[in-house]
This record gives structure tokens, sequence and C-alpha cells, in this order.
């Protein structure tokens, strides 16, 4: 059984093709969903956008993008619409069935891609700097993921984690009781929140 609350180190994402084998990613953690239900309720990866490309199709999923490298990236939905992604870390919420085309601006980009099933979870990301401590609350259920987007951090030392260096992830899941969690460090996260809805 996976801990409740693990840091999980850059060099230990998995790379794997895309669904439809038209790029690669680097999963962070894809949460399994409980049977008799297949595949994963939510996921955290890593985009690698090195051509023009068309983005894999995920029902039922709902998806966020965020620009983490790179001098932009032009979604080109089959719908008419078109969003462009610009650094720094621009990002963009869409449904997973929508057929779209990503076109690289000017050189690959990698992307931090947040996937959830809509009829299971709620999710929230948000980028924020990183100035001293920063204290996470998860209520019962809830996991929470930090992504060390830039600099160093380190948890408290009764977490018993320790530190978060650049490009890694932190898992802080809570199962019955609330869990508090407390970052000190310097640079800037991306904090997902994860929270189970109830299923029908």
């Amino acid at each position: 059984m996976e801990r409740a609350i693990r840091i999980i180190p850059a060099n230990e994402y998995r790379r794997q093709r895309w669904r439809n084998g038209a790029g690669w990613t680097r999963e962070i953690h894809a949460q399994p969903a409980p049977a008799p239900a297949d595949g994963w309720d939510w996921r955290l990866s890593i985009a690698e956008i090195e051509q023009d490309a068309p983005f894999s199709v995920f029902p039922g999923i709902e998806r966020e993008l965020l620009l983490l490298a790179g001098n932009g990236l032009r979604l080109r939905f089959d719908d008419g619409e078109i969003r462009e992604l610009l650094p720094p870390h621009d990002r963009l919420h869409f449904a997973g069935e929508r057929a779209l085309r990503g076109e690289l601006l000017d050189g690959p980009t990698q992307d931090f891609n947040l996937m959830w099933r809509r009829d299971a979870f709620d999710a929230r990301l948000w980028h924020r700097p990183l100035v001293g401590t920063m204290v996470l609350f998860a209520g019962p259920g809830e996991t929470w993921a930090v992504h060390q987007l830039a600099g160093h951090a380190r948890f408290a030392d009764d977490s018993g984690l320790g530190d978060l260096q650049q490009g890694d992830t932190a898992l802080l899941a809570a199962t019955a009781a609330r869990r508090r969690c407390v970052l000190d460090g310097s640079g800037a996260v991306l904090l997902v929140r994860l929270a189970p809805r109830e299923r029908r």
C-alpha cells in the first residue's frame, strides 16, 4: 500500500507514450479508480511536446494544462477555438472530450498536465510563490500535490518527508482526519487540491 504522504523525485517519473502515440509524457502519479471502475480517478504528468500533434481524447475527464517550459503552445480546438499558452506559466482548463491539436510557437515545450474524472473528483490548481513558510490543510479524503516549480523546500520534521527539490512532487493525502503539513523554502510551487465527489 502506498504511503499517505510521500515525495516522488523527478527522476522517478515514468516516461510513456501518449494514448494516441503522438508524443511523450512523464507520469508523476495516477490514482487508481476503486473497483469496479477501470483506469484512474486523477493523474499528474508532464507532457513533452516536440512537434505539432493532435492531443489524445479523454471522455469523462477534465483537464488543466500549464506551460512549464518553452516559448509557447497554441491549442487549436476542432470546434474553432484557438488559445495560446505563453511564458511564463499560462494555463487552460478544458474538457477531455474536446478534440484539439497542439502547435509549437517556437521550439519544444513541457506542460504540467492535471486530469481528473469529473464524476469522481473536484480539482483546483494554483501557481504560488514560496517565500518562507506555507501551511497546507488536507480535509478528510482530500489529497494535495505540491510540485516544486523552482527553488527548493523542506517539510517540517514531524512529517517524515524531508526535502523537496526543483521538479519533485509531494503527495499529501488525508484519510478520516484532517492533515496539516508545513513547508518551508523559497522559489515557486504548483499546488493541486483533489477532493472526492459522491459517486453516482
